[in-house]
C-alpha cells in the first residue's frame, strides 16, 4: 500500500502485512464542541485503521487530546481544567455517534507530564533547548533539518513560529525558538511543578512525548491537518530527532473543509459543530461526504453537497431492496485504497456494484454497513398497502391512489413487485429544508 508522504512530496510503500504499522493522529484542542472540520482526521485515521487491519496489519493508532494549551485558558479563566475535562467528553460523545469504533489509545496531555518533562530534560542536557525565566525554550539553530518538511528555510519572518501559544519574544536566543515548557502565569489554574519551576509544557512538546509513549521512539506514519504543517509537525520533528529518535517515517495531512470558500475554523468562527451536522444530516449522510473527497484535498460544506451525499447514500440502500446481481468486482476498489487510500475512487467503483454481499463488504470498511438494513415498516403502513393491493385488483384506481397517498404523508413509498405480496414499502429519501 502506497500513501503519499508530505516530508519526501511523493508516495511511499508501507511495509508488507502484517507490519506493524503504527499511527498517531493529532487529536483536537478541546475547549468547545468541535467542528466537521476537526472531525475529518478522525474519520481518515479511523477508515485507515480498518481498511489496514482488513488487510491483514497489525495496526496500533493513537489519537490525542490536547487539554493543555492558551486557548483552553482564554476560554475559561481560572476555571480552564473543568472546561477541558467537558470538552473532552463532549469529543468522544460526538465522535462516538460517527459508529467508526475508537482509536486504540486516546492520551491527554494533562496524563504525559512526566514524559514530557523528561524528554525536555534530554533535550537541554544535549544542547538543544535552554532555559530562560521559567520558561524552556527549543534552540530551532541546533536543528539542521529544521523547515525540511514544511519547506520553510532561513530566518525570515516566515519561519518565525506563528502558532497557537503565546510566547515571550524577549526570552528567546531566537526568534525561531518555540516553547517546551511555559512558566506559570497569574489566573492559569493548571501547573506542574518541575525542575524549571511551575508551569506547564508548550503545545508541541506534547505530542513528541504522547507519540513516544505508545508507539515507541520510531513508527510508520504520523497524521492530521494540513494546517499542523508548520509550526506543530516541525516543531515535533525538530524535538524528537534532536533527542535521537526517528519520530514518524510517513506524514499524512489532510485537506481542510470550507465553508463558503474559506477553511473552517474556530478562530474565524465559520464552523458548524460536529454535533450540529450529526443532527441534521445523520452519521451516514456525513461518511458519505467525506468518502467522497480524497484526504488530501480540500472539500466545501454546504446544504447542496451534503443533500448530493444523502442522495448517494439512498441510492446505496435501493441496491439492497433490489435484488442481488453477480454485478462489480472487489479488485478496483481495493486498488483504488491501496493508491493512497482514494476513497472517493472507491466510492465510484461501489455505486457500480448490484452484488449485495460484495456492496456490504465494501460499505463495512467505512462504518457505512447500515444502508444494507432494511427497516421495517409500521403495522398499520402494511395494512394500508394490502388494501391498495387489493383496491388496485378490483381496478378501484381511485381508492389506490388515495391509500398511496395516505402511505406517502406517514414517510414511506409503496412500490409494486413481482414477488409476494406484490409490493415493498420503502422509507421516503429524507429532504432538508434549507436556511436562509
Amino acid at each position: 500500500m502506497r500513501l503519499y508522504d508530505t516530508a519526501t512530496r511523493s508516495l511511499q510503500e508501507l511495509p508488507p502485512p502484517p507490519g506493524p504499522v503504527r499511527m498517531y493522529f493529532c487529536g483536537p484542542t478541546v475547549y468547545q464542541r468541535i467542528h466537521v472540520g476537526n472531525a475529518r482526521p478522525f474519520v481518515v485515521s479511523m477508515w485507515l485503521k480498518r481498511w489496514l487491519e482488513r488487510s491483514g496489519y497489525d495496526v496500533n493508532l493513537v489519537e490525542n487530546i490536547t487539554d493543555i494549551n492558551d486557548k483552553i485558558y482564554a476560554a475559561a479563566p481560572g476555571n480552564s481544567g473543568e472546561l477541558a475535562a467537558d470538552a473532552s467528553r463532549w469529543y468522544i460523545e460526538d465522535t462516538e455517534k460517527l459508529g467508526l469504533g475508537r482509536p486504540d489509545h486516546e492520551p491527554k496531555a494533562t496524563e504525559t507530564i512526566p514524559q514530557i518533562v523528561a524528554l525536555i530534560e534530554e533535550l537541554v542536557e544535549g544542547g538543544h533547548a535552554y532555559p530562560a525565566g521559567g520558561d524552556v525554550y527549543f534552540r530551532v539553530p541546533s536543528f539542521a533539518d529544521y523547515g525540511r518538511l514544511s519547506g520553510r528555510h532561513g530566518d525570515d519572518d516566515a519561519m518565525r513560529n506563528p502558532s497557537e501559544e503565546e510566547e515571550r519574544s524577549e526570552l528567546k536566543e531566537d526568534p525561531r525558538d518555540f516553547a517546551l515548557w511555559k512558566a506559570h502565569k497569574e489566573g492559569e489554574d493548571t501547573w506542574w511543578d518541575c525542575p524549571w519551576g511551575r508551569g506547564r509544557p508548550g503545545w508541541h512538546i506534547e505530542c513528541s512525548a504522547m507519540a513516544e509513549a505508545f508507539l515507541g521512539p520510531a513508527f510508520e506514519i504520523h497524521g492530521g491537518g494540513i494546517d499542523l504543517v508548520f509550526p506543530h509537525h516541525e516543531n515535533e520533528i525538530a524535538q524528537s530527532r534532536s533527542a535521537g529518535r526517528e519520530f514518524a517515517r510517513i506524514w499524512m495531512h489532510n485537506g481542510m473543509l470550507r465553508l463558503a470558500g474559506e477553511k473552517m475554523s474556530k478562530s474565524l468562527g465559520n464552523i458548524v459543530s460536529l454535533r450540529e451536522a450529526l443532527d441534521r444530516w445523520g452519521r451516514e449522510t456525513l461518511l458519505v461526504y467525506f468518502l467522497g473527497g480524497h484526504w488530501r484535498k480540500p472539500i466545501d460544506y454546504s446544504d447542496e453537497v451534503l443533500e448530493q451525499a444523502a442522495a448517494q447514500a439512498e441510492s446505496f440502500r435501493n441496491v439492497f431492496r433490489s435484488g442481488s446481481e453477480p454485478v462489480g468486482e472487489w479488485e478496483p476498489f481495493a486498488a483504488a485504497l491501496e493508491d493512497d487510500f482514494n476513497t472517493a475512487e472507491a466510492l465510484a467503483v461501489m455505486h457500480g456494484w448490484r452484488d449485495h454481499d460484495l456492496l456490504r463488504r465494501g460499505l463495512e470498511v467505512f462504518g457505512l454497513e447500515t444502508l444494507a438494513e432494511a427497516e421495517a415498516a409500521p403495522v398499520e403502513l402494511e395494512g394500508l398497502a394490502r388494501r391498495r393491493a387489493d383496491a388496485r385488483e378490483r381496478k378501484d384506481f381511485a381508492e389506490g391512489d388515495r391509500l398511496r397517498d395516505e402511505i406517502e404523508a406517514a414517510g414511506w413509498e409503496v412500490r409494486d413487485v413481482d414477488a409476494e405480496p406484490g409490493f415493498q414499502l420503502v422509507p421516503k429519501a429524507p429532504t432538508w429544508r434549507r436556511r436562509p
